[in-house]
């Protein structure tokens, strides 16, 4: 059996058993962290940090999550509205002048939140996802594809910079600069928005699945992508100094499991998490207000979207290209995070294997 690294309750070996049983098959290094009550029951790691398996996996080697970063998004939103600052049934136009053109004057802050904006595509280039204030004046020059509200289509790379040039114009600061003072920073969270270069060493490069290169690029599981869909992602863009130093808050998000479930147990504990209160009750019930039910034509299958995050019966949260997940209970105030190697969407069940042995765990926790 492969070699677990971290903590865990002796009540709760069934996560890493199964994070062991993950290496035995062949992956090259993840990490996985159980949050009960804002406190890790698990929070344990293995294998090697990078495709050569020569470097091991250790308890500060993060790594690219990819779409869990919108939580971390959708999160510093939520805090905003929690505040008065932001109403999340506004027109974005309120806060961002320049987009309500081009048939955008009724969409709503919730739309950007929810994918039902109808701005899923991202038709520039790779290299001016790099430049933030090019990648916001492309989208408000934008039509929308359906009639805003109306319809789904997952915005994989868009709904970040939506989202945060609206926290911009409210703050005055970029989506990385608020979510490092407002969220990571209070809650002494490893998690970044923007990685700094002193972090390069400990980053953990995406390990494309077995037989695909680093040519290897996203793409919806099924359905009838846009017509203008644009430019794809490869593993080797997100594996690039440009795309780590860059804010992407839809997709450029570095950090541990660890980190990723300690933030996300704020929403599982109506707010506040180890003493540190970053909304209320009632902010953090705002997530799971079902925004859309139906089919997101993007990913061609049924979906149902709160305020920033996938619901899925009683629970939320959201999972990242390759696998990395994160899902949070509040009846059992428990957040789950994974980060990983990659593997094929078709053939990837293991954030749901380690959501459920988290489950197991929890049941012998409460015995």
């Amino acid at each position: 059996m492969a070699d677990i690294q971290g903590t865990y309750d002796n009540l709760c070996t069934a996560v890493p058993n199964a994070l062991a049983g993950l290496l035995d098959d062949g992956d090259a290094g993840v990490s996985v962290a159980v949050f009960v009550d804002g406190e890790p029951v698990a929070d344990v790691w293995g294998g090697f940090a990078g495709a050569d398996r020569t470097v091991p996996w250790q308890r500060d080697t993060i790594t690219n999550v990819w779409s869990v970063t919108k939580t971390m998004t959708a999160l510093g939103a939520l805090i905003l509205a929690d505040r008065g600052e932001l109403d999340p049934t506004a027109p974005v136009g309120r806060y961002w002048p320049e987009f309500a053109t081009a048939g955008k004057a009724k969409v709503l802050v919730r739309h950007l939140l929810s994918h039902t904006a109808g701005l899923p595509d991202w038709a520039g280039p790779i290299d001016e996802l790099y430049d933030w204030p090019s990648v916001p004046a492309r989208l408000a020059a934008q039509t929308p594809q359906w009639e805003p509200g109306s319809a789904a289509g997952y915005h994989s790379l868009t709904q970040g910079f939506l989202v945060g040039e609206v926290v911009r114009r409210i703050t005055g600061r970029n989506v990385g600069e608020f979510f490092a003072e407002e969220v990571a920073g209070p809650l002494g969270a490893d998690f970044h928005i923007g990685l700094p270069a002193e972090h390069d060493h400990r980053a953990a490069l995406a390990v494309p699945p077995p037989a695909r290169g680093e040519d290897y690029a996203a793409g919806a599981p099924g359905g009838s992508a846009s017509p203008n869909a644009g430019t794809t992602v490869r593993v080797r863009d997100g594996n690039s100094v440009a795309w780590r130093r860059a804010q992407i808050p839809a997709a450029s998000g570095f950090g541990r499991a660890r980190s990723v479930a300690l933030m996300q147990s704020v929403m599982a504990w109506g707010g506040a998490v180890r003493g540190v209160r970053l909304l209320s009750q009632a902010g953090s019930d705002r997530a799971r207000e079902e925004q859309f039910s139906g089919e997101d034509r993007i990913l061609g299958m049924p979906v149902r979207y709160g305020l920033g995050y996938g619901l899925f019966g009683n629970t939320f949260g959201w999972g990242g290209w390759g696998g990395s997940i994160v899902v949070i209970d509040p009846e059992v105030r428990m957040a789950v995070a994974y980060t990983n190697q990659m593997r094929e969407p078709a053939e990837d069940n293991r954030g749901l294997e380690l959501v459920m042995a988290a489950y197991d765990g929890l049941k012998g926790l409460q015995r």
